[in-house]
């Protein structure tokens, strides 16, 4: 194999393993480690900087193989026309060369057809890690506020029970004071009517007297 196509076979590899790693079941807190590492780290961005410029060589590498597995096909179809019946290594070297021609296509095809399906599942792996990191926010706020929401019942409730026994005690004061003056009326009656069954009995005693 040409040492490019060797490099495109290692691309491919190094691409099928970092698929498995982005589509591994890892738990939220190491994935999110790993994509804010991939997605924030300078020497991340150079090497995904470098790999787009080789994707674009593959992309040369497999019109190029593309062409000339067309080549190939159509010079095997115009000697078969022409001189019918070939010999075995004529044939043999018109197989391989075909064998070839479609290797380096598959190869430089599959590189770029992977390349874009990890540039998605990378995107779609972002976006799920930043859902779930606003959904664990959210469900943080919402039990914060429930907190608070009861512990606003459990004051408001305080409050309320406060105003009853308020209530209570300023119907209480009511009544007493009430009581009060009654118990004050009664005594100044009792007073008054004291004083002038005083003033009748000595009235009548200074009358006998005389």
């Amino acid at each position: 194999m040409v040492l490019y196509y060797t490099l495109t076979f290692c691309l491919l590899a190094a691409e099928m393993v970092t698929f498995c790693l982005l589509v591994m079941p890892l738990p939220f807190a190491v994935r999110k480690k790993l994509f804010s590492f991939l997605s924030e780290s300078p020497v991340v961005g150079k090497i995904a900087y470098a790999l787009k410029i080789s994707f674009i060589f593959v992309g040369i590498l497999f019109i190029d193989a593309l062409q000339r597995m067309f080549r190939v096909t159509a010079e095997g179809d115009l000697a078969r026309s022409k001189d019918g019946v070939q010999d075995v290594r004529t044939e043999t070297n018109y197989a391989a060369r075909k064998f070839y021609a479609q290797r380096n296509m598959y190869l430089t095809g599959f590189t770029l057809f992977l390349s874009l399906i990890l540039t998605r599942t990378y995107y779609i792996m972002l976006d799920l890690n930043h859902t779930q990191d606003e959904y664990a926010k959210l469900k943080k706020a919402t039990s914060a506020q429930s907190r608070a929401n009861i512990a606003n019942n459990n004051q408001a409730n305080d409050v309320a029970t406060l105003k009853t026994k308020l209530a209570e005690l300023e119907a209480k004061e009511r009544d007493f004071e009430t009581l009060k003056k009654q118990a004050q009326q009664q005594a100044d009656e009792y007073d008054r009517l004291a004083t002038k069954y005083n003033e009748a009995t000595g009235s009548n005693s200074n009358k006998k007297a005389d």
